[in-house]
């Protein structure tokens, strides 16, 4: 898969430096933005669904946006993070990769988080509990201070990070969701269009399937239908949009083809369990 680096569009939400001693313990983290690590001190652990991460010093550590994790501290734990988000509607860089989650450091990297973070002081964690900043008001201040910043700050700080995150797309794969190729295809297109209204006869054409077959292939490879599937990635970058702008809801229903902001707001709930609304003042 060739991508044009122009695309890549990373934005520092948080960065900062973190001492902890057993009080590193939270379940259930899901975020809209992507997590990096690097440790200088200890050890914890992250968990993604069945797999356990120790973090140690020396590596860095990516985990993923919307990737549901606990993190557990049994003793001293030190460390940088850095919040990371895309900028953009349709599908990012970090969205179309696999990434490991854990790579070794070079030698300079310590150098470039610790310049990232004098950089952008006013990007600090408040607290490390993930309620205290991982919600709307703050999101949308952090985004705001970071645009607000001097340019050669911003260019200097996506440098780092483009640095940073050169070190996992050494190993990147890009991403193939199912088997079929067809399907991958489809899916792929997916991604690239979720500020457009994306109808079944374009997919089944660009899998050279009538639309009957396409629909049940893709059932059978995803899990879920066509429509299912769109909705619920659609729905995924409207929660980023909901705590990251202060854009009106029927904005943001229009940033990924909802000219009813009504019908958003149904489906939006019926996936989250929310209204939009609801989602962004809980954030």
């Amino acid at each position: 898969m060739s991508i044009s680096i122009s695309k890549i569009q990373f934005l520092p939400l948080n960065v900062g430096f973190a001492q902890h001693n057993s009080d590193w313990n939270w379940k259930n983290v899901r975020s809209p933005f992507a997590r990096l690590y690097y440790v200088t001190d200890g050890e914890a652990e992250v968990c993604i669904g069945v797999d356990n991460y120790t973090l140690t010093p020396g590596h860095l550590y990516l985990i993923p946006a919307f990737a549901q994790h606990n993190c557990v501290c049994k003793s001293k734990f030190a460390h940088y993070y850095i919040h990371i988000y895309e900028d953009q509607t349709g599908a990012g860089i970090l969205d179309e990769y696999n990434f490991p989650v854990e790579v070794e450091a070079s030698s300079s990297d310590l150098c470039l988080i610790r310049r990232l973070s004098e950089l952008n002081p006013f990007l600090k964690l408040p607290e490390s509990n993930p309620v205290a900043y991982d919600n709307h008001h703050t999101l949308v201040s952090n985004v705001r201070l970071h645009h607000q910043s001097p340019l050669h700050n911003k260019m200097e700080s996506r440098g780092i990070l483009y640095i940073l995150m050169s070190r996992f797309f050494k190993f990147a794969v890009p991403k193939e969701d199912v088997a079929d190729s067809r399907i991958n295809q489809t899916i792929n297109y997916i991604r690239r269009h979720l500020d457009s209204r994306i109808d079944l006869e374009t997919l089944a054409g660009k899998a050279c399937m009538s639309k009957d077959h396409f629909i049940r292939v893709f059932k059978r490879e995803t899990g879920d239908t066509p429509n299912a599937y769109i909705t619920k990635r659609k729905i995924d970058k409207a929660q980023l949009a909901l705590i990251t702008t202060d854009y009106s809801i029927k904005a943001i229903a229009k940033m990924f083809g909802y000219n009813d902001h009504s019908y958003f707001n149904r489906l939006f709930k019926q996936f989250t369990g929310t209204t939009p609304q609801g989602y962004r003042t809980m954030r």
